[in-house]
């Protein structure tokens, strides 16, 4: 069904965004937010500059006490929860979302009132946090000028031809003065000072979002820099969750070893052993049956040591250490349902940790393929770029493989991401699929 132009309720956006960038700046709530952000600066910045010397100097002045180190654990206690405050106007305003810094104690660290302060003195955050209260009073005096100034006057003189009939009409001047020395002055009283006024005020207009954006984006660096977790703190805290990946991985690696080997090659050794003790008390009755059961324990021990060398090539393959990435690959695509056309452009070899990782991200991609993908044909191509190994997979198949969470891409993706590595999937129904992973190089 038709819908009217005037009825649809996104007519109004479409239409405004016909308008170039310039034009809507003025308008959009984006700029009258990011305004009130800067306006609110000055008052904020008054109360928390004013708490933060009070703070510091009755803390400092009373070190030769006691007393003096609870009150700067207490100062250092405002600024954190002062900049919960801020985070939550930058959030509101800016729409800038920055996570909260590191709690000041740790799960498994000494609780009491000597540990906390301790902590909290010796905590960076808190440190950072009080000097962003100090130096938003300069920086909110210099925001506060220039956007009422710049925005103010910018739409009186916009909007004067509208309005300077009240000058006379209600004081002794034609017209809105601009400068005076006593006797004589300057009035905007003209059609054309009235249409000049105007055209100055709508530059004005036209530039003072550009200037709110601008220093908005300096109070999100701000934000970012001096209330955020610091970058070591999110490095730290990026390490221990893929600490955490890397044990799980090793554990389930460990666990799917131990359950092939003992519903594999344990039990039909243990069978073996069996066997053989059967045809040794059979040897000297019925050596003919001995023999035949020999015969069986011949064939049980070839396919054990089959299961061996494959549970061996799953921890890490010969060929990987002896030749390197690209026969080990092509060794995998040779075992692949799917004819797979391997592509290896590498003049050197990466560090081990990596070049294993590479295979069996490879491996774990062709297993895919083999049995989901329904393809008739498969690629690996590998490549160095600058610091980074890339691996590409593709097929031809039905697509739609994703990384939602439970599937096995996405179990990939985090191994990956354990090593600072990337996995990319393209994959759209009906295919192809594209599979790239970023590894680091690490040679």
């Amino acid at each position: 069904m038709a819908t009217a132009y005037g009825s649809d309720p996104h007519s109004a956006e479409l239409r405004s965004h016909r308008l170039p960038a310039g034009l809507r700046a003025p308008f959009e709530g984006r700029t009258w937010r990011e305004l009130c952000h800067l306006l609110l600066n000055l008052p904020i910045a008054l109360l928390t500059f004013t708490y933060a010397i009070v703070m510091f100097s009755l803390g400092v002045g009373l070190l030769v006490t006691f007393l003096g180190v609870p009150i700067l654990a207490l100062m250092l206690l405002g600024a954190r929860g002062l900049g919960v405050v801020e985070r939550g106007r930058a959030r509101l305003l800016l729409r800038h979302d920055v996570a909260a810094p590191a709690p000041v104690l740790r799960p498994g660290d000494k609780h009491g009132a000597f540990a906390w302060m301790g902590a909290i003195l010796k905590n960076g955050d808190s440190w950072r946090q009080l000097l962003y209260t100090v130096l938003l009073l300069p920086w909110s005096l210099c925001t506060f000028v220039i956007s009422v100034v710049v925005t103010v006057n910018g739409w009186v003189l916009l909007t004067y031809p509208l309005w300077h009939w009240t000058i006379p009409h209600y004081s002794d001047q034609p017209g809105m003065q601009l400068w005076s020395d006593g006797d004589n002055g300057f009035y905007l009283d003209t059609a054309f000072e009235l249409a000049l006024a105007s055209a100055v005020g709508a530059a004005f207009v036209l530039t003072a979002p550009w200037m709110i954006r601008g220093m908005a984006f300096v109070d999100r660096l701000m934000v970012s820099g001096l209330l955020g977790p610091s970058q070591l703190a999110s490095r730290v805290t990026e390490l221990e969750s893929d600490r955490g990946v890397v044990v799980d991985t090793a554990a389930a690696d460990l666990r799917r070893i131990e359950r092939d080997l003992h519903d594999g090659a344990q039990a039909r050794l243990v069978a073996l052993a069996m066997d053989l003790g059967l045809a040794k008390e059979k040897l000297t009755e019925d050596p003919e049956a001995a023999a035949k059961m020999v015969d069986e324990a011949h064939g049980e021990v070839k396919i054990a040591l089959q299961e061996l060398r494959d549970l061996a090539r799953g921890i890490h393959p010969a060929i990987l250490t002896d030749r390197g990435l690209g026969p080990a690959l092509s060794a995998l695509a040779a075992r692949c349902t799917v004819p797979v056309k391997v592509l290896v452009d590498l003049t050197a070899r990466p560090a081990p940790a990596i070049e294993g990782i590479a295979y069996f991200t490879v491996s774990e991609l062709l297993q895919n393929i083999s049995k989901h993908s329904q393809a008739r044909t498969a690629g690996v191509d590998v490549w160095r770029a600058d610091t980074r190994l890339m691996l590409q997979v593709t097929d031809d198949g039905k697509g739609g493989a994703d990384t939602s969470a439970g599937s096995g891409l996405a179990g990939l993706a985090e191994r990956l991401d354990a090593v600072d590595g990337l996995l990319v999937v393209d994959s759209p129904v009906g295919g192809p699929t594209t599979v790239t992973a970023e590894l680091p190089w690490r040679g």
